[in-house]
């Protein structure tokens, strides 16, 4: 079973509320949380940090789109081992927003603080899994850096950033 760590824009794509994902981009984002829901497996943080961004960004109704229905699938899942790996991460210092698991690497200084919670999710997973993006350039703009560090990115709208 494959596991993923999904970054909040791909839900939010998913759904159709960001206005810059072109059809073939909104699709991609939908077939992939499909796959997951029916059999893969999700990553998330002891802290419970991820799940609170997908509660400020999605509906737990399910409706009214596929990333929504992603997150109520989240919320039934969360507490089963088979289908949701919760990563323990520790904070650095005392910045809420960055993490001993997260590379101190100059390369990764400009980084979106809000995003190192899914890449300390990602190195501290036992599973190894796949980042999953759609249309958030800091992924892109930082991939090879984190690439260095083990961190395993799908883009899901490579078009997006040529």
């Amino acid at each position: 079973m494959n596991s993923f760590v999904v970054d909040t824009n791909v839900a939010v794509v998913a759904s159709g509320r960001s206005p810059q994902a072109r059809p073939d981009c909104l699709l991609a984002c939908v077939d992939v949380l499909e796959k997951i829901k029916r059999q893969g497996k999700i990553v998330m943080d002891d802290r419970r940090l991820i799940l609170g961004e997908y509660m400020r960004n999605l509906s737990s109704t399910g409706k009214p789109g596929p990333g929504d229905a992603f997150f109520k699938w989240v919320l039934q899942n969360y507490a089963k081992i088979n289908r949701c790996e919760q990563v323990e991460i520790h904070p650095r210092g005392g910045d809420g927003e960055d993490y001993e698991e997260f590379p101190n690497d100059p390369a990764l200084d400009k980084f979106d603080p809000s995003d190192k919670k899914f890449v300390a999710v990602a190195l501290g997973s036992k599973s190894h899994p796949i980042v999953l993006n759609a249309v958030d350039p800091d992924w892109w703009e930082h991939r090879e850096a984190l690439e260095d560090y083990g961190v395993r990115i799908k883009f899901l709208c490579p078009g997006h950033f040529r």
